[in-house]
């Protein structure tokens, strides 16, 4: 089975996320879409809320799984018998983080490849962090996020 990884902190999931998942289950047997826990980051959704938002945006897809971790990602992927990382990369400013994990990543896991995936062009500028300031303004990030993201960062954001 050729198992991937497209990890994040998801906080929350946008809809470009959603078109990276859906670009990578078109390549592998199955993607599991993994949630970070990081005790120094101060995200606005819980690991449990993000984890939700992400199963009732994605319902049941057939080769597509939610789970999470905190750790190495090498370590991680290793325990699930991946064979590969994704990445999204919107930008040019994107690649030199993502260039400078990947290859440690490959220093870390040798058997580990990391696969860099573009969104739709309309996804490009897209990002959880804009999505989320733009709801603390007052926006609508309708267009932006699934409408359960929408209704949980109103709700979260008053």
């Amino acid at each position: 089975m050729r198992r991937a990884i497209y990890p994040g902190s998801f906080d929350p999931v946008t809809n470009g996320h959603l078109d990276i998942i859906e670009r990578a289950r078109k390549l592998f047997d199955e993607v599991i879409v993994a949630v970070a826990h990081n005790d120094a980051k101060a995200p606005l959704f819980t690991l449990e809320e993000r984890l939700d938002l992400l199963r009732s945006t994605m319902g049941k897809i057939d080769n597509v799984r939610v789970d999470h971790f905190s750790g190495l990602l090498v370590e991680f992927a290793r325990t699930n018998d991946a064979i590969a990382v994704i990445r999204g990369l919107r930008a040019i400013s994107d690649f030199e983080f993502e260039f400078q994990m990947a290859l440690m990543n490959r220093k870390l896991e040798a058997q580990v490849e990391t696969i860099f995936l573009m969104p739709k062009e309309e996804y490009t500028y897209l990002s959880s962090r804009i999505v989320k300031e733009i709801a603390r303004l007052g926006g609508d990030v309708s267009k932006f996020v699934p409408p359960p993201v929408a209704k949980a960062l109103a709700a979260k954001i008053k």
